[in-house]
């Protein structure tokens, strides 16, 4: 087969980055139309990335054997999960480790999470008072985070969950976006600084996990929740997972399990607030089941269903999927060698108007009696590195949003819904709204 060459990167790097970080999607689709699929781009740690955004690209790029690709490395997100993390392992170690977690994320485990989320919400929102409004995606991830507690821990305590509330919100917080962007930032400088703030707060997290997983291992223990299964759960060879792992990946299940589907939750609230045809649509779905559908039963509504299809197409919580390159592969006609950076663009693979018409329209109905090959629509990325944890996160977006938009009258306050939807911007581990989406509550529905 003849091989192409992609255009290089423009100059100068740091503008284009700058540039988009501000708006990336938008920057992405000009790359695009300026240079063709594939286009190169260069990221932060990454060097020059060969992108595609399309479902051919997606497919070879999805499809590559385990061992012709792992995730790049050295990754932004190291840091907050930790380089044992199933989020960056690879080869035998990425499999037996994936073989490990999956039981407790998938399967008939979901429906005793169900329950979990309902009463999470429910717990928010009797916090709210009528005429005060709510910053959405602060009590999103209220609920978010009680329910990876309650599911990973079984912690039901008050004053326990609030614990590992602050812990969490301090340590994501400590990791902001010049870290994120700024390898270099990332040493010590005699105690101070940024990256000092953040190693101290990750080292307060990492203790209060070891806490609770010594604790376990002296009780022992026989619960349902996701520790116990992963404590209990055994390698091909008999032994099991050991404790200074088990800790990094509790930590990516605590930061990534709850900050990724408050931030989709947050994304449905202002799609669904100003479109009032599609949340009319949604609450006589929702009201059609009153007056209290099993978790399972609301989760399966259809209508609910494609809205949180529709918004994790619009924003995926990762917008791009990487893939280091370990042996030579080709993308799109392009030669890639051994340490050469692709992904594909989800942003760009979502828009695709052959797929999808009239793309930066809110439309649930796309999602209606139709299938979308994995290559067409991957929020959660795709091939044997999908998240492990999809399932878990679209069952209790759709348990949340649900109970919400069931049980909660709210509006946009008019000055928002005039102006154009917030863009999508990096936070953390995953993007989320450039500014806060704030909706009044009215009361109770």
């Amino acid at each position: 087969m003849d091989q192409r060459t992609a255009p290089p990167h423009p100059r100068p790097v740091a503008l284009h980055a700058a540039v988009g970080a501000l708006d990336l999607d938008r920057y992405l689709r000009w790359r695009r139309d300026r240079d063709g699929d594939p286009f190169r781009l260069a990221i932060p740690s990454f060097g020059e990335t060969l992108f595609t955004g399309t479902a051919d690209g997606a497919e070879e790029l999805f499809r590559l054997s385990p061992g012709l690709s792992t995730p790049p490395l050295p990754n932004p997100i190291d840091p907050l999960v930790g380089a044992n993390s199933l989020i960056l392992l690879a080869g035998d170690r990425h499999r037996r480790e994936r073989r490990l977690m999956l039981p407790a994320l998938h399967g008939n485990r979901m429906r005793e999470y169900g329950q979990i989320a309902v009463d999470a919400a429910r717990e928010e929102m009797n916090g709210w008072v009528p005429g005060v409004p709510i910053r959405v995606r602060e009590c999103a991830r209220a609920v978010t985070l009680t329910v990876i507690v309650r599911a990973v821990f079984g912690v039901t305590d008050r004053t326990r969950r609030d614990e590992y509330a602050r812990v969490v919100t301090g340590f994501l917080a400590s990791y902001g976006l010049p870290l994120v962007l700024a390898p270099a930032l990332r040493r010590p400088l005699r105690g101070r600084g940024l990256w000092s703030r953040f190693v101290a707060q990750r080292s307060r997290f990492d203790a209060l996990l070891a806490e609770e997983v010594r604790g376990r291992r002296e009780r022992g223990g026989t619960g349902g929740d996701i520790l116990t299964m992963l404590m209990d759960a055994r390698y091909e060879d008999g032994t099991g997972i050991d404790s200074a792992d088990l800790v990094e990946e509790l930590r990516t299940l605590l930061v990534a399990g709850h900050e990724t589907t408050a931030t989709s939750v947050t994304w449905a609230l202002c799609h669904l607030h100003r479109e009032p045809r599609v949340r009319a649509r949604l609450l006589a779905e929702l009201d059609a089941a009153r007056p209290d559908p099993a978790p399972g039963d609301l989760a399966a509504l259809p209508y609910l269903g494609a809205v949180c299809q529709e918004v994790l197409r619009l924003h995926p919580a990762v917008p791009v999927v990487l893939r280091r390159m370990t042996g030579p592969a080709v993308l799109r006609g392009v030669r890639l060698d051994a340490g050469d950076t692709a992904g594909v663009a989800l942003g760009l693979l979502h828009s695709d108007t052959s797929v999808f018409p009239d793309p930066g329209r809110f439309d649930p109905d796309r999602f209606l009696g139709r299938h979308h090959s994995p290559y067409e629509y991957a929020p959660f990325g795709g091939g044997h590195r999908r998240c492990v944890g999809a399932a878990f996160a679209e069952y209790e977006m759709r348990i949340v949003l649900g109970t919400i938009m069931s049980e909660a009258r709210l509006r946009m306050p008019d000055r928002d819904r005039r102006r154009p939807p917030p863009v999508a911007v990096p936070h953390d581990i995953a993007t989320g709204p450039r500014r806060p989406v704030v909706l009044d509550y009215l009361g109770p529905r």
